[in-house]
């Protein structure tokens, strides 16, 4: 298997992290990874303009998926036609963040 690191690229979000996914080596193609990835992510493959290879390099074709390697990160690109596929969390819904909690060592 190849792992990958994946998410959907949203430069409004205040947290967009990443999620990892499992390719087959056996099956490494663009139409798989679209697909494997979209599924992960809760996304239509038809609102994805292209996958980008950070930090700026667009996938096109099976040999661009061939090269990848284990937890190379990519970010699906949609069309930004569709500003709907956002909701903003209400301030109730989101998580709390304590930065002082994140900072303690051990």
């Amino acid at each position: 298997e190849l792992v990958l690191k994946v998410r959907i690229q949203n430069p409004n979000l205040r947290e967009n992290d990443f999620i990892e996914i499992e390719l087959d080596r056996q099956e490494l193609t663009y139409k798989e990874l679209l697909r494997v990835s979209c599924c992960e992510l809760g996304v239509n493959p038809e609102h994805v303009q292209k996958i980008r290879k950070l930090p700026n390099t667009m996938l096109r074709k099976d040999k661009d998926v061939a090269r990848l390697q284990d937890f190379q990160e990519l970010e699906l690109v949609l069309t930004v036609s569709d500003k709907n596929l956002f909701r903003v969390p209400a301030l109730s819904e989101r998580s709390g963040y304590n930065k002082k909690a994140s900072e303690l060592t051990y």
